[in-house]
């Protein structure tokens, strides 16, 4: 008996010892755990050029065909150059290609912008945002090989959007001038959500050139 309560102390003292232990990840499995954490900004640079750069370009109408076909039949604007996540209430996106001229600029603002004229009448026909803080999650709600679904929560989803912006100024807004902006041409591509009656469309550029 005597044998048997000491055998079954030292197991009872294994017992509390090991679940006082606390496991530690090798750094080989630290290192797979962080490979396969959350990026959302390799996963936005992955499809970049590959994915997201051919489809706005293929998808994307004139800015004037794109804004004219929304007034007038949003449906039809909506199946030729829209993309609307199914999940919440997002608006319709669109793809569209502008080409015009400068006629105002905000550069102060972190999130800076250009009004530009595409039908040569001297006035703001949409204003296009050129960082380096852009609103809205345009880019990634104009692709229709993305979605919700594809994600854990909304909070990634969220960033997921962002990575976008940041991105697109890091690749392209980052470079641009800042003065002097005012009466040069530009050209673009990129995406805008509907805007509300009487806004001005908010372009983000997917790519962009400005002064030839």
């Amino acid at each position: 008996m005597p044998r048997f309560q000491a055998a079954c102390a030292l197991m009872l003292a294994g017992a509390l010892a090991l679940g006082g232990c606390k496991l530690v990840k090798t750094e080989d499995e630290q290192r797979q755990a962080a490979a396969g954490a959350f990026n959302p900004d390799r996963l936005v640079a992955d499809i970049w050029d590959a994915k997201v750069i051919p489809y706005l370009d293929g998808r994307a109408g004139a800015f004037q065909k794109v804004s004219a076909l929304t007034a007038t039949d949003l449906g039809a604007a909506a199946e030729k150059y829209g993309h609307k996540e199914k999940q919440g209430n997002a608006p319709w996106t669109f793809a569209a290609k502008i080409d015009g001229v400068i006629v105002g600029v905000e550069t102060k603002s972190r999130a800076a912008y250009v009004d530009v004229d595409v039908d040569g009448d001297g006035k703001a026909d949409v204003r296009v945002s050129i960082g380096p803080a852009i609103r809205g999650t345009a880019l990634r709600d104009s692709l229709a090989f993305v979605n919700f679904n594809e994600f854990k929560n909304q909070i990634e989803w969220a960033q997921y959007g962002k990575s976008f912006n940041t991105h697109v100024n890091g690749a392209l807004l980052e470079k641009l001038p800042r003065d002097g902006l005012t009466g040069k041409k530009i050209k673009a591509t990129g995406a805008y959500p509907l805007p509300a009656k009487g806004q001005l469309p908010q372009f983000v550029p997917a790519t962009i050139t400005v002064g030839g």
